[in-house]
């Protein structure tokens, strides 16, 4: 089995998508994060969309930019929103790019009350804007099983530095070239 060209890095917002993306793209990956391609094509910040058109258009434009990173002809990262694993379409888009091969889907899980001191105190994520400490948890509850349904394997960041969850990123893709996925247990 080669080396998948696409690797996609699902969970919550503050698990630190965005920072081992950026790490990992370094090795000679095309950085691709489904945000800020969103806040670049519409001219506007994730924060603006929902406030003026809503989370429904935010979504639609969400699914738009992860099918055209799906698509990506290169080795890319692919930092995909928090949100990406709750639409069947997203869901389907993702098993297909694993199933052809050409993505591995790591789900960077964090401990609830660590996104909460990552992130319950932020300005610029719409969906912490009342009682972020209990919105947290809630979403990390109710997103799990999907972050679990598309992931190849799970990397617990809790405790790690963005190095070292770049550093285990890359062993589980190497495991992945190798034939070795597992999406039931953590990756180090």
């Amino acid at each position: 089995m080669t080396t998948p060209r696409l690797i996609v890095l699902v969970g919550m917002m503050g698990s630190g998508k965005s920072s081992v993306a950026r790490r990992l793209a370094r090795e000679g990956r095309v950085l691709l994060d489904t945000d800020t391609l969103v806040e670049e094509r519409t001219g506007r910040t994730v924060r603006e969309i929902f406030a003026t058109d809503g989370e429904p258009v935010f979504r639609e434009l969400e699914t738009s930019v992860l099918e055209e990173c799906l698509g990506h002809a290169g080795p890319a990262v692919i930092a995909a929103a928090g949100g990406v694993a709750e639409s069947e379409r997203n869901r389907t888009a993702l098993h297909r790019a694993r199933a052809a091969g050409s993505a591995f889907v790591v789900w960077l899980r964090t401990d609830p009350q660590e996104l909460v001191r990552r992130v319950g105190h932020s300005t610029n994520r719409p969906l912490l804007d009342a009682d972020a400490g209990g919105r947290l948890l809630e979403l990390a509850a109710s997103r799990a099983v999907n972050y679990r349904a598309v992931a190849d394997v799970v990397v617990d960041t809790d405790g790690m530095s963005v190095q070292d969850v770049a550093a285990a990123v890359n062993a589980a893709v190497a495991g992945a070239g190798a034939g070795m996925m597992d999406a039931d247990g953590p990756a180090t």
